[in-house]
């Protein structure tokens, strides 16, 4: 199953219990372990209680439905500061931020940009670094993250 259908498999659940779901991420630990990642947020934020609620009830739905080939890790996490981009609509939240973005294919001869997010124009993000605008497809985004001003 890939992230965008378990993402649309715990939806609804994270929804009902009152939280936004910000993105899925599957990491392979070694072996034949992986990672589940789920990032929720609130506008109260996210404390553990609210990580405790959902990781239970997540974990009902995996087992039922079970979707998940192997063995797996699920974790439950706040955004954080780091805090993950996985849309679309994301990047258009974030217009004006320091970010981290990391391509799955070169644009200009790199495939990681850290720099200020000026804007989306369609499926592009527009990005400054260091004085050089670069004009990135969304679609080619593999992972981005924001930076947190230090």
């Amino acid at each position: 199953m890939l992230d965008k259908e378990l993402q649309k498999l715990l939806l609804p659940t994270i929804t009902a219990l009152g939280y936004e779901l910000v993105g899925v991420e599957r990491l392979s630990q070694g072996g034949h372990r992986t990672l589940i990642r789920v990032y929720i947020d609130s506008p109260a934020g996210i404390n553990l209680s609210d990580c405790e609620q959902v990781s239970h009830q997540v974990s009902g739905l995996l087992d039922v439905q079970d979707p998940i080939p192997g063995h797996y890790v699920l974790e439950i996490s706040s955004p954080g500061l780091e805090r993950p981009l996985f849309t679309l609509e994301h990047f258009i939240r974030f217009i004006g931020c320091k970010m981290s973005v990391r391509l799955n294919r070169p644009v200009a001869t790199r495939r990681n940009f850290t720099g200020l997010l000026q804007q989306v124009q369609g499926h592009n993000i527009i990005m400054v670094v260091e004085d050089t605008e670069y004009s990135l497809p969304y679609e080619q985004i593999e992972k981005a993250h924001l930076v947190p001003d230090s």
